[in-house]
């Protein structure tokens, strides 16, 4: 799973289509594993339920971004801010959302502390959305998760995909930059003027 997810991220750096896809079987494949835990009577590994519905919204945003992607004109999204609306609704959906889905996660079984369960639950789906869109600070959305999601996963016992989260964190800050020059480049296109061929005078 965290093979696919990587190959994936890569992919959404180069803006390709064929990320969404890729990233769904990575979705997958954790889904069985957090699932697993989740379902386990036994105490040991942590329940995060948090991590297992986190990878049922990536696919359903993911089918969504599929789409979205396929059907741009010339094939390929171009990067671009996110409108001020977006990103003010961005930071609420991040605090309230997280605010609300920590008792739940509690409640359900999550493991301590349940907030930082429900924080990465909230900033992956609002990542995966602003990706989508063609929004660059999805890649800062994902360094914020990463920040949280890491230590948690260490804590947990998950030390293979918390050590794949910190090379994800690598290849945020690095896409980052790949989208944010790409849409320079677009908001500056070069014009090339095509020869005149009116005679001049000697």
């Amino acid at each position: 799973g965290n093979t696919f997810g990587l190959a994936s991220a890569l992919g959404g750096m180069r803006r390709k289509v064929w990320a969404w896809p890729v990233g769904i079987i990575g979705n997958l494949l954790l889904l069985t594993v957090f699932l697993g835990s989740a379902l386990s009577p036994d105490p040991s590994p942590p329940h995060l339920l948090g991590q297992a519905g986190r990878q049922i919204m990536f696919i359903a945003v993911a089918i969504y971004g599929w789409i979205r992607w396929r059907n741009l004109d010339g094939g390929r999204v171009v990067p671009r801010w996110a409108p001020t609306g977006a990103r003010i609704g961005i930071v609420l959906v991040m605090i309230v959302g997280t605010v609300a889905l920590t008792p739940l996660f509690r409640l359900l079984g999550s493991w301590e502390p349940v907030w930082a369960d429900a924080w990465t639950f909230v900033g992956s789906l609002l990542a995966t959305y602003g990706m989508a869109k063609g929004w660059t600070e999805f890649w800062l959305i994902w360094i914020a998760v990463d920040v949280v999601g890491v230590p948690l996963l260490f804590g947990s016992g998950y030390y293979a995909t918390g050590l794949m989260y910190v090379f994800y964190g690598v290849f945020t800050a690095v896409g980052f930059v790949i989208w944010w020059r790409a849409q320079r480049t677009a908001a500056h296109p070069i014009e090339i003027l095509p020869p005149d061929p009116s005679p001049r005078d000697s």
